[in-house]
């Protein structure tokens, strides 16, 4: 079995996951939540409703900085102020004009020469001097005209709604306007970030719903002014865990989100690419998910959660915290620290539910798990499913198990949906202890077409051999009532020729083509099954591949429509051989004669330029006459080198 790449072709998946159908969120219209809200949304931002900056007060003895605060309910949190210095450090004094109608407040600042006039109750743990109070019940215009008269020049005003926590950046901006003039939705970028509660959050559930599996949706919206590119997300849960609900969130397709997780066993469904902080920073791939309202409502109900707890939609955010309460839960203070990063036990659970590596069929459960994607929890030395008999293959770079539904302790109780446990197997040193993790496999409703080679319909195969009987398996899961399920036609058509009909209503098409009797009807679950010959006539061209087109249908005109390709395998051919043309033929050939004639040219011009010069001369007749000749007169020079010498003796 080849593994499946799921967790590593994040295009691949988008491909093939589609868009839910919209009409799915019938009936689930989402009204504003308000009863004691699910949940507790916040995120960061600069963008305040109202604001303005100036360098009014350059030349003065102060800086002055104007928060105006205010909350559309009660808020049971402090606001948290922090005020830190520019860059050069405390070197100018500075004023904080803080007015939020005696809220609760906590201020910060490093600085010694910040003053702070305001109406708040200063809990313990504000380290700034504190001045006499400012006026009360002045509107914007009397408030900057106050500030403006007692120090002579404003340096920012910002108007915030449902604020958190602040943090302020003291230091002046010469170049801005003499006069500080509020505007609406202004960015107030880079002197002031705020943390804002999000009280707009909306819910619903389907007017049909038993279950009580819920969904929280965060819609990120995307804003070009603000172009992010990784969310840091907070997300905490109950103590007791949270096994039955799902958080989907949407943004931006190329937007990676960095969970940080605190005590919850929930399922994610996340655009773009995603990853768990405390655990690993491995990348995981998210899935492309619809961009409205009503899409991301279906494609809540389409994973069988049924209740749609909280949706929120929010300006795109570097920093999201999300607190998950249970029901009629009395709301506490979210944790101030980083999250504890998940414990021994619960890793595997929070990885394994992340990673969903299981994938169903309307009979198979296949489950593939990359090495490295197990490297958090360490030591994993096997996997099984609930019958520890069914244990995953596992090579070099993964864990891999396929078994059919009806196998290895799967159960099918829930709607549209296997159960069952993967338990893991982990050895540190000589002890070994197995950690169990329940989950669910969602069976698509859909309709699964498969050929066989023959009748025992045991092997699945992607070829269709010529005049040879092929046998055709279409199957679907309706838990509903299967019994109004009927195959409705299927057709099979191939490049160059007409399409051949082979099944319609449920009876034979055509030459060569019976209707078979299928396995009993059983969970919801209908089979069909036929056998064709596909025929060629003798002389006709066989094409290289086909396509099997199948319908089922509901007595309603719901129609689900499958299409199977298959390679078309000729026995007097050689598979995958398009054979040689005839352009093909003669280019080998000539080349092989060009080849030829250069290599004896290259092997003549080689012998005629190193054989011996002296075989070029030619061969007089008197040869051996001179070769005496030579050698007498040899002979006479030699004698005469006696005489010579004697004579000169």
């Amino acid at each position: 079995m080849d593994p499946r790449a799921a967790p590593l072709l994040p295009l691949l998946l988008m491909a093939l996951l589609g868009h839910p159908d919209p009409g799915r969120a019938e009936g689930c219209d989402l009204q504003p939540v308000t009863a004691e809200p699910p949940i507790t949304l916040s995120y960061a931002t600069s963008t305040v409703p109202r604001g303005c900056i100036s360098s009014g007060s350059v030349g003065t003895g102060h800086e002055v900085h104007i928060l105006s605060a205010e909350w559309s309910k009660a808020s049971a949190f402090p606001l948290k102020v922090s005020v830190t210095p520019r860059a050069g450090g405390c070197s100018r004094p500075a004023v904080l004009v803080l007015l939020c109608a005696r809220c609760s407040a906590i201020v910060t600042s490093p600085c010694p020469d910040l003053l702070i006039r305001t109406d708040a109750r200063l809990s313990p743990g504000t380290t700034v001097a504190l001045g006499p109070e400012p006026p009360v019940a002045m509107g914007e215009e009397q408030l900057l005209a106050w500030a403006q008269g007692a120090y002579g020049g404003i340096t920012s005003y910002s108007k915030l709604r449902d604020p958190r926590w602040v943090q302020l950046r003291l230091g002046e901006d010469g170049s801005s306007p003499q006069d500080c003039i509020p505007q609406e939705r202004f960015d107030a970028m880079p002197h002031l970030e705020t943390e804002v509660f999000f009280h707009g959050v909306k819910g619903c559930s389907r007017g049909d719903a038993q279950s009580t599996r819920a969904a929280h949706i965060i819609r990120l919206q995307p804003e070009p002014s603000f172009p992010i590119t990784e969310v840091n997300l907070s997300l905490s849960c109950p103590e007791r865990a949270v096994s039955n609900q799902i958080l989907i969130l949407q943004s931006r397709a190329n937007l990676t989100w960095s969970l940080s997780v605190n005590n919850c066993h929930i399922q994610f469904l996340v655009s773009g690419n995603y990853k768990i902080a405390p655990i690993s920073s491995l990348l995981l791939p998210g899935e492309l998910l619809p961009d409205t309202e009503r899409g991301l409502i279906a494609k809540a109900f389409e994973k069988n959660y049924s209740v749609i707890a909280s949706y929120s939609t929010i300006p795109a955010s570097a920093r999201v915290s999300l607190e998950i309460h249970e029901h009629e839960a009395v709301r506490r203070a979210p944790a101030t620290t980083n999250p504890p990063a998940p414990t021994v036990d619960s890793l595997p659970n929070v990885l394994l539910l992340m990673l969903q590596p299981w994938k169903c069929t309307d009979e198979t459960m296949e489950i593939v798990i990359a090495r490295s994607h197990l490297e958090p929890i360490k030591d994993v030395v096997n996997i099984t499913l609930r019958d520890i008999s069914c244990q995953a293959e596992k090579n070099a770079t993964h864990f891999m198990l396929k078994t059919p539904l009806s196998h290895c302790g799967t159960s099918l109780e829930g709607k549209g949906h296997a159960n069952n446990e993967l338990i893991l197997n982990l050895a540190k040193g000589a002890v070994l202890r197995s950690v169990r993790v329940a989950f669910q496999c969602k069976i698509p409703r859909e309709l699964f077409l498969r050929l066989f080679p023959t009748a025992a319909f045991e092997a699945p195969q992607m070829e269709l051999e010529v005049n040879k009987e092929a046998f055709v398996q279409a199957s679907m899961r309706w838990e509903d009532h299967p019994a109004d399920l009927q195959l409705k036609e299927c057709w099979l058509v191939a490049p160059g020729r007409e399409p051949v009909l082979l099944v319609q209503g449920g009876e034979a098409r055509g030459a060569g083509v019976a209707v078979l009797e299928g396995p009993p009807t059983g969970r919801g679950r209908k089979v069909w099954r036929f056998r064709f010959t596909y025929a060629v006539p003798e002389g006709g061209r066989v094409p290289f591949s086909a396509t099997l087109k199948c319908k089922a249908g509901l007595q309603n005109n719901t129609i689900f429509e499958k299409v199977l390709e298959v390679t078309v395998k000729d026995s007097w051919r050689p598979p995958n051989n398009r054979g040689l043309g005839l352009a093909t033929v003669l280019g080998i050939t000539f080349g092989a004669f060009l080849i030829g004639a250069l290599l004896t040219a290259g092997l003549w011009y080689i012998y005629s330029h190193t054989r011996p010069i002296s075989n070029l001369q030619p061969v007089s007749s008197t040869a051996p006459a001179s070769e005496s000749s030579s050698t007498n007169h040899s002979i006479g020079s030699t004698q005469s080198t006696p005489c010579s010498t004697s004579s000169m003796a």
